[in-house]
Order: structure tokens, then sequence, then C-alpha cells
């Protein structure tokens, strides 16, 4: 319903109580009469001021009786002594129009009267008493114009007819401009039989409100039109009161919103509040949900309407209220649904607005992972910082161990040192690599990447989690079908994260003491070039209070003592930074499933180690080493020695620069890190005096994670190497500077 309709339906409600509102506020005393002079109907003043005679006022009451009676009882004070002839002068004569005249009681109280005759043959009376108020007149006036607009000015098409024959009794000016000076209601209608329901549902009822039909107006044109009605008893028969809203307008106006409506590109739907009866939808909406026919289809849960009209019919409104519903395709979805209850030709009609949020959702979800993976990923920075101080304290020291056990392996030949020095350098080889992880964490990019077969890296944890279990119990399948291609990844850091992934589990099952078995397994998808690792187990599973922080940086459950909180987290950090993702499948009812996505291996994505080479040095050739750790340095320098170099060894910026100018050198390794002239010192002087030593010179450090290294590292241009140092990778980065030095023509 418009706001148009809904004033106009007022209107005639306030016309048909207009009048008798009119005369219940009026200050004056009112009372009608009809041609029978007969009491019709008065007001509760005119009673108050007729007291003495108060309890013979009813509709019906003739005139006489009630002139006799006052007169009798002595009320007026020019009848007192004179009854015969004072009622003489009011019955004899008749019913004349008398304006403002004054009638004193013998109580003293004066009252303005007048007696207006009535288009019917009846009259008007109305008192005022100016006892205390000698402005009555003007009110008097005032009033007499009020009950003028009411009776003879009403816009309302208003008519009184009978229920039989239909005979006009009253017609309001505007009944009579709009179907003429006709003599029966029943030519009004434009088809009888809709008269013939309108007076049945009428006599059931007594009324009828907004009843729809065709008229005819006084030019035999048929117009739309809305009727209210109610029986009342005129002059001892029953009549019926109607008021007419002539619906041409709206119905315009009705069939142009229709038109904008079924035009406007949004979901919008009329329906009957109480069935659910479809009255209007527009085309997008039948393009989510069908032509139904009732919108209860439209919802996954049928008991979901009941609720939503109940908050709908408590607030009155609702706005994007969240529910399941069923498109016209049968799949369900969230929509948000806007609607605001209305009352529609007499009825209780819900409009709504429906939304499908699928792909609102999608984005928002999205959202929330991107946001949860920034915040994993500033986590993950403050550890990798943590990570990266640790490491850099461990590198000098690890150098020390890790070159020495393995020039030691190289010169020793008796077996039973041999094996010694081999568990040392095994145990300092895997130490330089968890350091090296734990760099590469903090840089947030693996060590080096190659092709690696997945099967070989689940085998490779498998084993050692195996090998080590505490249990003894484990089993692990592993379901990895033929045409699965190599993963792009540093092998090491990737059996690592299976092997933390396989030790959780194992943990879990101790302190549960339910689980024993994990499946591994890896499938290709062609569509994303991503070779998903899939490690479930059917173990306690993860609660779910804690699902969302399992990947926190020192987040753990266990127990002091037992548990750091790093081994997700570290797992995280190694996946992101292969371009990849890990995830908690929250879909599975048992265990613990994790979802590893790791890209495929391209030909361009993988390093290739060339072969070490040995450095076959001349007797004259010349290197310098500095560097504050004089442990590593004079590692470095017998490695190069043995090499057959001549080397000077310094641990201090200064010195080094006093050395370059005082002798010429083939070879130049500088660390960054040192108090008094750093490396970036030591590359400024080789810029300006010593320019022909930058292509022999390469740095040797323990920090390529701060700002300034990484700055200069990448300015210069230098080759460099991480410290812990193996003699393998020293003697490859000093035939390289040699290599690049002599040039493709030089002997």
């Amino acid at each position: 319903m418009t706001t148009g309709m809904a004033n106009d339906l007022d209107d005639i409600e306030n016309a048909q109580h207009l009048l008798r509102d009119a005369v219940d506020s009026l200050k004056e005393g009112f009372a009608l009469y009809d041609e029978n002079r007969r009491l019709v109907m008065f007001n509760q003043r005119y009673a108050e001021m007729n007291k003495a005679v108060a309890h013979l006022l009813k509709p019906g009451l003739d005139w006489e009786i009630l002139m006799r009676e006052t007169a009798r009882r002595g009320i007026y004070a020019d009848a007192v002594g004179n009854e015969q002839q004072w009622l003489s002068d009011r019955l004899v004569g008749g019913i004349e129009f008398i304006q403002d005249f004054e009638l004193r009681e013998t109580d003293g109280r004066t009252y303005l009267v007048s007696v207006h005759p009535t288009r019917s043959g009846g009259f008007v009376v109305t008192r005022e008493d100016i006892t205390a108020k000698k402005q009555a007149e003007v009110e008097q006036r005032d009033g007499d114009l009020l009950i003028r607009k009411v009776l003879d000015a009403s816009a309302a098409v208003v008519t009184m007819a009978r229920i039989g024959d239909g005979q006009i009794l009253y017609r309001s000016p505007a009944a009579l401009h709009l179907f003429g000076p006709s003599k029966s209601a029943r030519e009004h209608y434009a088809r009888p039989e809709e008269r013939a329901d309108f007076v049945t549902e009428l006599l059931a009822d007594g009324r009828v409100d907004n009843f729809k039909l065709d008229l005819r107006n006084a030019d035999g044109h048929i117009f739309p039109a809305s009727i209210s009605s109610q029986l009342i008893d005129f002059k001892g028969e029953e009549v019926i009161v109607t008021s007419i809203i002539d619906l041409t307008v709206q119905k315009e106006a009705d069939a142009l919103i229709r038109q904008v409506m079924e035009a406007y590109p949004a979901a919008i739907n009329m329906t009957h509040a109480e069935t659910g009866e479809v009255l209007f939808s527009t085309p997008e909406l039948k393009a989510l949900f069908g032509p139904a026919d009732n919108s209860q289809s439209y919802y996954a849960d049928p008991t979901e309407r009941e609720s939503y009209l109940k908050d709908l019919r408590q607030a009155g409104m609702l706005k994007d209220r969240r529910m399941e519903f069923v498109d016209a395709h049968g799949r369900k979805f969230w929509g948000a649904d806007s609607s605001r209850l209305i009352e529609f030709n007499g009825e209780e009609v819900i409009v709504s607005n429906t939304r499908d949020l699928t792909d609102e959702l999608a984005l928002s979800e999205e959202l929330s992972r991107q946001r949860e993976l920034l915040f994993q990923n500033e986590k993950m920075s403050a550890l990798g910082e943590l990570l990266a101080g640790v490491a850099h304290e461990l590198n000098n020291p690890l150098s020390v161990v890790v070159g020495h056990s393995l020039m030691l392996k190289e010169e020793i030949t008796d077996p039973g040192l041999m094996t010694r020095i081999d568990k040392i350098g095994t145990a300092a080889e895997r130490c330089a690599k968890i350091v090296k992880t734990f760099l590469a964490m903090a840089r947030q990019q693996p060590s080096k990447i190659e092709s690696v077969d997945v099967a070989s890296v689940i085998e490779t944890a498998a084993d050692v989690v195996g090998y080590g279990s505490v249990s003894g119990g484990i089993r692990i399948t592993r379901n990895i079908p033929d045409g699965v291609p190599p993963i792009a990844a540093d092998a090491d850091q990737i059996t690592q994260v299976i092997i933390n992934l396989f030790i959780n589990a194992e943990q879990a099952w101790a302190s549960s003491g339910s689980g024993d078995h994990i499946d591994v397994s890896a499938l290709f998808k062609s569509d994303t070039g991503m070779v998903e690792v899939i490690v479930h187990d059917n173990g306690p599973g993860i609660p779910e209070a804690i699902r969302a922080r399992i990947f926190e940086p020192f987040f753990t459950t266990k127990e002091v003592g037992e548990g750091t909180g790093i081994g997700l987290a570290f797992c995280h950090r190694i996946i992101l930074s292969h371009g990849g993702q890990i995830e908690l499948d929250q879909t599975r009812t048992s265990g613990t499933c994790f979802r590893i996505m790791l890209p495929a291996a391209k030909s361009d994505d993988v390093q290739t180690d060339e072969p070490a080479n040995q450095i076959s040095a001349p007797a004259d050739m010349r290197a310098l080493i500095v560097d504050d750790e004089v442990e590593v340095g004079e590692l470095n320098a017998e490695i190069l020695r043995k090499e057959g170099f001549a080397v000077d060894f310094v641990s201090s910026g200064e010195e080094a620069l006093e050395r370059l100018r005082a002798t010429e050198y083939d070879v130049f390794l500088s660390d960054l890190n040192m108090p008094g002239v750093d490396g970036r010192q030591i590359y400024a002087a080789l810029q300006t005096h010593f320019p022909e030593m930058l292509s022999r010179t390469a740095y040797i450090t323990g920090d390529t994670m701060g700002q300034s290294s990484l700055g200069l590292l990448r300015d210069s241009g230098l080759p460099h190497l991480e410290k812990p140092v193996s003699p393998a990778e020293l003697r490859e980065l000093v035939h390289r500077l040699l290599t690049d030095h002599k040039g493709p023509t030089d002997g």
C-alpha cells in the first residue's frame, strides 16, 4: 500500500466520524430534530443545559412533548404564569429559523438559542451558555460555520440509501458531482452481482471496509472504487451509509509503481504475512527463487519462516536478517533479508528484499583468512627476529666445529677416529642446517630450491620418526599415486615439517591414550599447479576452542618443559616461504588432519648444485682474511693454506686496509659486522683506493638479516657465504673469485 492510498482511506474514515466528532466537540449544546420534530441526535452539552428534563432526552423524543414538559415544570421564566400562550407561540406556527434568541431559565441562567430548519424538514437546535461569557456569540458563529462545512461542504463522497430498493436518502455534494442526481444507489454499480456480494457481506457483519469493485459515474464511465459502508438505523429502518473512494488515480499510480519495481534490479517481494502467498515479485527475485506461488518454499528450514515472522511482527521491520534459502535450482545458500510489515488492502503484508550472500561470504572468508595470515606473519616476523639473533650467535662457534671436523675427516685415516669424527661432523652439520633453517624462517624464504620427490620426503620423515619413536607403536601408511610431480622445495625443510606433524601426533596419542595410525597421501591439482600433501591421524584431535591459535608462535597446551609452541609455527612459516599453504582440515570429525599445498616443480624454479671445484693455487698466490672472530678466521686461513695459498689473517678492518696498502692479494675475504671499520667501510675503501680488488673480494658473515647488511650485499653485488661455512663451500667461493678475475681468455 502506498502512502497516498493510506491517506485516502484515512480521509474516508475521518469523514464517517467527522460529524459526530464535531458535534461532540462543540462547546454549545446541539440537538438535531427530523422533519417529524423527533430528536435524532444531541450532544452532552445539550443535555447539561436541559438538566431538568435531561432524563427525557432520547432519540425519537417528540419536540411538542419536550416543550410542554418544560413549560409545566416552569423551567423558562417567560413561560411562568403564561404556559398556554408560550406553547402556542412555539407549536402552532411551526418551526422557523431563529437566530440567537436569548432564553432565560428560572434558575437565573441565560442561553443563546438558535433553531435551524434542515433540508429534510427537520431542524437543529443549538444552545450556548452566555451567563459567564459575553463572547459566546462569536463561539456560536464559529460552531455554526463548522457544522455548515461538515454538512454542506464535505469533500467526501458519502451516500445514505435504503437496503432493499437502494433509494438514496442523502448524498454529499461530492457524491452528487460524481454520480449525478440518481434516485437509487443501484445505478452506481457497474455489475449487479458485485452489489449483491457487497450487501451480503454487509448484512452479515454490519459493516464492510475497503470493498473493491467497479462503479459507474454520472457520464456512464466505469471506474475502480473502494467502498466502506455501515448499517445504521434511520427513522426506524436500517439504511446503508457508504463512503466511496475513486481508485482511478491510485490504480494508475499502482501500475506505474509496478512498472518501476519490475524494472528495478533488486530481488523484491510482497507476500501475505499469514499465508506466505506471493502478491508481487520482481524479475530478479523470480530468477533467484523461481516463479513460486508461496514464499514458504524459499526456506531451507521450513520452520525458519515462523520465527522470522514472529521477529518481524515484534519489530515491525528487520534489516539484513541472515537465513538459509533454497534457490530455483535447489542450491542452498545464505541470504540477507530486509523486510517491513505493512497493511495493504486491509491485510498484513510483508515487503522484503533478499540478497544472495554467497559471494559476500566468500569474500569475507577470504578477507578473514588474509587478516589471519597477516596476523600470523607479524608474529612470525617477531619469531624470525628471535631466531635470527640465536642463529647469529651460533654461527661462529658452529663454523669452527664444522670446519675442523670436516678438515679432520679429510686428514685422518684411522678407522676408529674416523667414526668418531663422522659423528662429530654429522652432529655439527645438523646444527648448521638447523641454524640455516632458522635464518630461512627469519627471511621467509627457503635456503635452496630444488626438485624434490614427495614420496622420498615422506619416506625420510617416516624413517626418522619411526627410528626415534618413544612408543615404538607408530604406524605410518603412505598413499602416493604414480604421476604426482616433484615439488619445488628445500628438501630438508619440508622433511622437517612432515616430521613435526608426525611427532605432534605421537605426543597427542601418548597424552590421551588413543591413536596409533597416521595416513599420509598426496595428489596433484592440475588446475592450480599445486601438490597437496594430507597428513591424517586417528588421535584425539584438536579441541575446537584452540584451533584458530595452533599456528601462533609459542602457543602450546603442553606442560611447561614439554612444549615450546614453535613446532606448528615453524611449519606454517616454512610452507608459506615456499609459496604454499598449510591448514587444519576442520571438516574431519575424527583425529587431526593437516593439508599442505606446495607448488609443483618447474625447470626454471630448480637450482642445481655445481660440483665443488678443487683449487690448485700457484705458490705465489696470496689471500687476505679479516674476521673479528679469531677462531673462525684462523680456520678459514688454514683451509686456504692447505690449498697452497699464502694467507694473511687479521682481526680488524683497520689492519685489513693497512695490509691492502702494503701488499697485493689475489683473494680478499671479509667479515661484515666488526668493531671499528666494518664491511661497509671496507667496501667504500675498495671503491676509492683499491678498485682492482672488487672482483677479488667476497664476504663471509653470520648476519644476513640486518637492514644494513642486506643493503650492503645488495648494493655491492659481491658474492658472500653465510656462516657456518664448510671447507667445500669456501673452496668453491675462492674458485669462483679466481675464475671470474682471470676471465675467459686468461690462462
